[in-house]
């Protein structure tokens, strides 16, 4: 799984060559990823943002303890290994549909809230990724907005 992603963030190839679907384990791995490097965007990941983030991944494809920790561990290492946030986004815009795109945007806004702090950083990746995914601003911002309130109310 990390392999082929790694082939499709380095290896860049025409955009004719780019296989049209991606398999679940590429598309979770992508996920995953931009997930950890929103938490790890101010250079703090506490706590509060690895538990969100396994809570995040294991309702989002169903995982166990074992296999959310095993996604984690790669997600971790891919976001290490990335030079930029393409190789993840390409994968993601090429295989999700536009509300698939938006609950991914909102996850993200559930991690960059996970620790009480907004970093500046951690906002700026988001709305890089949403630009990336063709998300557009309102509706990144209605996310923000939402996931906001909902964060302040629990």
């Amino acid at each position: 799984m990390f392999d082929s992603l790694k082939k499709l963030i380095f290896d860049r190839p025409v955009e004719e060559d780019i296989p049209a679907s991606f398999s679940a384990d590429e598309k979770q791995l992508a996920e995953a990823a931009l997930m950890f490097h929103v938490i790890a965007a101010d250079g703090i990941v506490t706590d509060d943002e690895r538990k969100t983030l396994s809570r995040l991944l294991s309702s989002q494809f169903g995982l166990g303890a074992d296999e959310t920790a095993a996604l984690m561990e790669q997600a971790r290492n891919a976001d290490n290994e990335a030079i930029d946030l393409y190789g993840f986004t390409r994968v993601l815009k090429r295989s999700l549909t536009h509300e698939e795109r938006l609950e991914l945007v909102r996850n993200l806004w559930k991690m960059v809230f996970a620790d009480g702090v907004v970093h500046e950083f951690e906002d700026n990746v988001v709305w890089r990724v949403a630009e990336l995914l063709d998300v557009d601003s309102r509706d990144r911002m209605e996310i923000k907005r939402s996931v906001s309130r909902s964060q302040a109310d629990s």
